[in-house]
């Protein structure tokens, strides 16, 4: 099996070291560096169909890069695109869900889909719209999250809420649904709302059953709103 390594403090890299005949994707323009018995290519995975969702559906590149080792061992390092922490999970008897740009990179084993959500996460969750990523079957996988990185264990009758801004990946067996931080004095949830958005706190996920969540220290939809308004003036 890949080796999977986070090397690195401050915008770590992912190492992997790929033994003869071993593969893996990841995210288009993720290879940093590879050894030259290590061949490089851009595919489709999952099909055009696959190709299309992620595409469109949670704004993914069309092509992954596929990294296999044809003529001996070798290494890589991938850099994410979030500047921030790096986790490898491992799928198999767990599988998990993906907020939007969380994926890096993932062996051969392991089958990325996309999959859907109901109305009311979709529209204020923003774990990523009406669609979400969902990693089966079996081998390593490597997230990313912005700034750095925890993961929690939810337990049942011990429910956890996240702000939806720095959830990165959690175990698909988790129930999760959208809900505004608790305010003493009730009120509807109309009042709630405002208040919770008037106040900065936001919209947060609330988490039970049993399993993982990997979060971020950083808000997710800050920096990419950071980043597109320096795309936007530097243009």
């Amino acid at each position: 099996m890949a080796i999977f390594t986070v090397t690195g403090d401050v915008d770590p890299f992912l190492h992997v070291s790929l033994s003869k005949g071993e593969k893996i994707y990841c995210e288009s323009d993720a290879m940093v560096m590879m050894e030259d018995t290590l061949d490089l290519t851009g595919k489709m995975t999952g099909g055009l169909g696959s190709a299309l969702m992620r595409r469109f559906a949670n704004g993914e590149s069309f092509f992954q890069q596929h990294i296999e080792a044809n003529r001996g061992d070798g290494d890589c390092l991938l850099s994410p695109i979030l500047p921030g922490t790096i986790q490898v999970l491992e799928v198999g008897a767990t599988c998990y869900m993906l907020s939007d740009g969380a994926f890096v990179a993932a062996e051969s084993g392991v089958d990325l889909r996309v999959r859907s959500q109901n109305l009311g996460n979709a529209l204020f969750a923003q774990s990523g719209g009406f669609f979400v990523g969902e990693a089966t079957g079996s081998g390593k996988l490597a997230v990313s999250g912005f700034g750095s990185g925890f993961i929690l264990d939810v337990e049942p009758g011990k429910d956890v809420i996240i702000d939806n801004s720095h959830v990165v990946a959690w175990d698909s067996q988790l129930r999760y649904e959208i809900t505004v931080p608790s305010q003493q004095g009730g009120g509807g949830l109309f009042n709630r709302l405002v208040s919770s958005v008037t106040s900065g706190e936001g919209i947060v996920l609330r988490f039970s059953g049993r399993g993982k969540v990997v979060i971020c220290s950083r808000n997710r939809n800050a920096f990419s709103s950071w980043v597109r308004g320096g795309a936007s003036s530097n243009g």
